[in-house]
């Protein structure tokens, strides 16, 4: 298979035709100059080391010489080869909390880092201790949308959390039971892979029934795992213009992480709770997750392309050369031949 790896450059080959057409513009305008002076005949004869047919042979040099150098600038590629791996592993959905309340502070010191940047940290923390595992990311407030489909480019995965925040979410609100069920849509078809879903939430729930979303997960063999990330004790929900969030009364509104309903719908899931303030909650995480049997699941496959480029740079070179050491003068063993113009009859 030949392909290119920079494609754009190959619409420089239409100045071709515009060079060709600007030559033969100049050689008609050379025609009717000459014609000026005389007979055709006449003047050719002045003219004796002139040759008609070399000055296309010198355009169509330079017109290759073009071609090839533009094919070089879009950086063929030819015999390509597939490589398939197959990697041993479970598959992780991740669905995080980004509504209003994942702004508050994630102690009880409400200066102190908010649950989403903890939450993000226990992410990227679980991330490490990857080995061969397949990640996805959801994002959910009002409503969930899949951030980062499936994948095992945990490098990938780490720039999409990294671009998380509570500006994402169009609606505000907590449906924590959308996220479940768009994560339990979202891994692969395979039977035999192991998948789990952990949600990372401080467990304010207004929208949906999660617990019910969990167990119709945990039917179709999907462990739910939820963390929690919060103040029991509750926090002000700061905002972007400064100050905290107030209710209609003028009071400060206070979130808290309900821990009940956490528990109640990693119970339903048959997963695990895990406290995200606690110092071994990754640790706890991990430990959650390495007791899942790891399987062969869907094999990656890659591409490799030989670059062409020796090829066409010698050709280049080659044509480049040819320029250099072209005359246009007639060479003598032509001279007896006239391939444009018709002998002049004598009279």
């Amino acid at each position: 298979m030949f392909s290119f790896a920079n494609p754009q450059y190959l619409y420089l080959l239409a100045l071709l035709p515009v060079v060709a057409a600007l030559f033969w513009w100049a050689r008609a305008k050379r025609r009717k100059q000459l014609n000026a002076f005389g007979r055709q005949g006449v003047v050719q004869e002045l003219m004796p080391d002139v040759s008609a047919i070399k000055p296309w042979v010198k355009l169509t040099l330079e017109l290759l010489l073009l071609a090839v150098v533009v094919i070089i600038l879009a950086r063929p590629r030819a015999g390509a080869s597939k490589t398939t791996d197959k990697v041993h592993g479970i598959e992780v959905m991740v669905a995080m909390d980004i509504s209003n309340s994942m702004n508050a502070s994630s102690t009880d010191n409400p200066q102190d880092i908010s649950r989403l940047q903890r939450a993000k940290l226990l992410v990227q923390k679980m991330m490490d201790n990857f080995d061969n595992d397949k990640v996805g990311l959801i994002v959910f407030a009002g409503n969930a949308y899949m951030q980062m489909p499936m994948t095992s480019d945990v490098s990938s995965a780490k720039l999409f959390l990294s671009n998380i925040s509570t500006n994402l979410a169009p609606t505000q609100g907590t449906a924590i039971g959308a996220a479940i069920t768009l994560a339990a849509q979202s891994f692969s078809p395979s039977k035999k892979a192991q998948k789990t879903i952990v949600v990372i939430t401080d467990g304010e729930n207004f929208e949906d029934d999660a617990v019910s979303a969990a167990h119709q997960a945990n039917k179709q063999g999907i462990q739910v795992n939820v963390i929690g990330v919060g103040s029991a004790h509750g926090a002000p929900i700061p905002m972007p213009e400064g100050g905290f969030l107030t209710d209609d009364a003028g009071q400060t509104v206070t979130t808290f992480l309900n821990e009940e309903m956490a528990q109640s719908i990693a119970k339903s899931g048959k997963g695990v709770y895990i406290n995200g303030g606690a110092n071994d909650a990754v640790e706890t995480l991990h430990e959650t997750l390495d007791k899942l049997a790891r399987t062969d699941l869907e094999s990656i496959t890659y591409t490799k392309h030989d670059e062409q480029f020796p090829v066409f740079a010698g050709l280049a070179i080659v044509l480049l050369l040819g320029l250099l050491l072209y005359t246009e003068r007639q060479s003598p063993w032509l001279q007896k031949y006239n391939f444009f113009t018709r002998k002049q009859v004598q009279s």
